[in-house]
């Protein structure tokens, strides 16, 4: 994740879109707003009356086909919107909805990248705060893994592995500093197989899925016209799903991310394990380092804009 420099971050102003959601297939409105500063990400569903939950790994309640927020709300396929804050280094944003997901828009997080910059970037009073890896922790299911490691600041090395002749083992390797994420990573799209489709809906996933919003592979090749944005996009996108979800942390991390066909589930399970550990994360304020202790159960919530 981007440091973005010593001090905290939010919007200049706001600023919305509208499009539809991947999985319901719902029309959805969003605003980013500003926040003060160690507020963090909130999410406001505005049509629930404006019953707000924390963007944070304690408040996942599903990691099926996306990452989504519960308590008491519900707010889908938020990784996107959380690569992209992460990736700019924004730390304090409102992110209001009318309705249960943020919208799909292209299926990357290019299109967040683009609002945020129109909205500006605000540097606060506070300190920007990071979680240290002090060691590795590791979540191995035998074919699939991620872990994290000890870094000064925060990389990731991902690879996936299909038996599809567009992509048979694919590696990432990104170091995010000095525009990185939005170079090399937010126009990634989401993907997914042509033969998975109607088995997805009959679940009531996927229903706004598109060649709009998504990379549509069938069992040769790629089915949306113009094809790839990067000729490893897939795997790209794992990264920034990675990013995501590990933004869910509340704050950045310094540590190393390395992980084979990992996905949403095993990446919270990562988050999980890192902070079930004291042993292997601490508190680093501009040089400080402080004790181990969740940013969400021991900081109040700040008013939001």
């Amino acid at each position: 994740m981007a440091l973005g420099g010593l001090r905290q971050r939010t919007l200049k102003s706001a600023i919305g879109c509208t499009g539809v959601g991947l999985h319901g297939g719902v029309k959805v409105s969003m605003t980013l707003r500003p926040a003060e500063a160690r507020t963090g990400i909130v999410f406001r569903r505005v049509d629930r009356g404006g019953v707000e939950v924390r963007a944070t790994a304690d408040n996942v309640e599903s990691t099926t086909m996306c990452t989504r927020l519960g308590g008491g709300v519900g707010v889908g396929t938020v990784e996107h919107l959380m690569a992209a804050f992460a990736g700019l280094g924004i730390d304090n944003a409102v992110v209001e909805l009318d309705g249960p997901e943020v919208p799909i828009m292209d299926g990357s997080s290019a299109p967040f990248v683009f609002l945020i910059e129109c909205a500006g970037i605000a540097t606060q009073a506070a300190p920007r705060r990071a979680i240290r890896v002090l060691k590795t922790v590791m979540i191995d299911d035998g074919a699939r893994y991620v872990g994290l490691s000890p870094s000064d600041g925060f990389s990731a090395a991902i690879e996936i592995a299909y038996a599809h002749p567009l992509i048979g083992r694919q590696r990432c390797e990104i170091t995010l500093v000095d525009g990185v994420f939005k170079r090399e990573l937010c126009r990634a799209r989401t993907y997914g197989f042509l033969r998975d489709v109607d088995r997805l809906r009959a679940m009531g996933l996927a229903l706004g899925g598109s060649l709009e919003n998504a990379v549509v592979l069938d069992d040769e090749q790629v089915m949306n016209e113009g094809g790839l944005r990067y000729d490893d996009e897939l795997v790209r996108h794992k990264v920034l799903d990675c990013i995501g979800d590990l933004y869910l942390a509340g704050a950045p991390i310094l540590g190393h991310v390395e992980g084979l066909s990992s996905g949403h589930a095993m990446n919270l399970r990562l988050l999980k394990a890192l902070f079930a550990d004291l042993d292997a994360w601490c508190w680093e304020t501009i040089g400080e380092t402080t004790p181990a202790m969740p940013r969400w159960r021991a900081e109040p919530v700040a008013a939001t804009a």
